[in-house]
């Protein structure tokens, strides 16, 4: 059965591939899983049908048969485990990639997720200024430790995994920041994770319902 999830009818990220539907897409291409895209906007998400599937009235959801997910992470984790590509064969690696799943989630984005908050939704109050420099010291302080982890190794545990995919998820969206540039080792891996072809047929993909043209190709 063909899955569908659902995406915003118009992406407040431009189609710059922030949005987290890209991340279900990206997962979905990597393992060769056809999938549907129910477009809904930012009215509908607060309407009964959509908070049946999102509790929270946001996206992306996934449903598949009567299997209904949310949570971006929860969904990346079923379709890891659906298709191996995405997940190694051999018990504590794996379990090793499902770690550094939740790595990316639990402890790089929520620093993220604040500087994002501080600059755009809170930039007008007048704690902000002091509020930056501490809350951009907090991210330094993890890319550190993961630019440290990663050493000169192409991806965090062997070979690309899921743990990869949500990593290099969270980390573009520091890109408009500089801050990505200053650990030219995180800025090597998340270039090598834009360049898997799988990534860039959800970037196209999510990119093409901004700007109303077909995905290349």
């Amino acid at each position: 059965m063909i899955p569908t999830i659902t995406a915003f009818e118009r992406s407040p990220d431009g189609g710059k591939g922030l949005a987290r539907d890209t991340r279900v897409r990206w997962a979905l291409e990597e393992a060769g899983q056809p999938y549907n895209v129910r477009l809904v906007s930012f009215q509908a998400m607060k309407e009964p049908a959509h908070l049946r599937l999102h509790p929270f009235g946001q996206i992306p959801t996934y449903e598949e048969g009567d299997l209904a997910l949310f949570e971006t992470g929860a969904i990346v984790f079923h379709i890891a485990q659906r298709h191996p590509v995405l997940l190694p064969d051999d018990g504590h690696a794996r379990a090793r990639a499902i770690t550094w799943m939740f790595a990316a989630l639990s402890t790089i984005e929520p620093p993220i997720l604040e500087l994002v908050t501080a600059k755009f939704q809170e930039g007008d109050k007048p704690w902000t200024p002091e509020r930056l420099p501490l809350v951009m010291d907090r991210i330094r302080r993890r890319l550190d430790q993961l630019s440290a982890r990663l050493g000169n190794a192409d991806w965090l545990d062997g070979a690309f995994s899921a743990g990869d995919l949500l990593m290099v998820s969270v980390l573009l969206r520091l890109r408009p920041s500089g801050l990505l540039d200053e650990f030219p080792s995180l800025a090597a891996y998340v270039a090598r994770g834009e360049a898997r072809p799988a990534y860039k047929r959800a970037f196209e993909a999510q990119l093409a319902v901004f700007t109303g043209q077909p995905p290349a190709g």
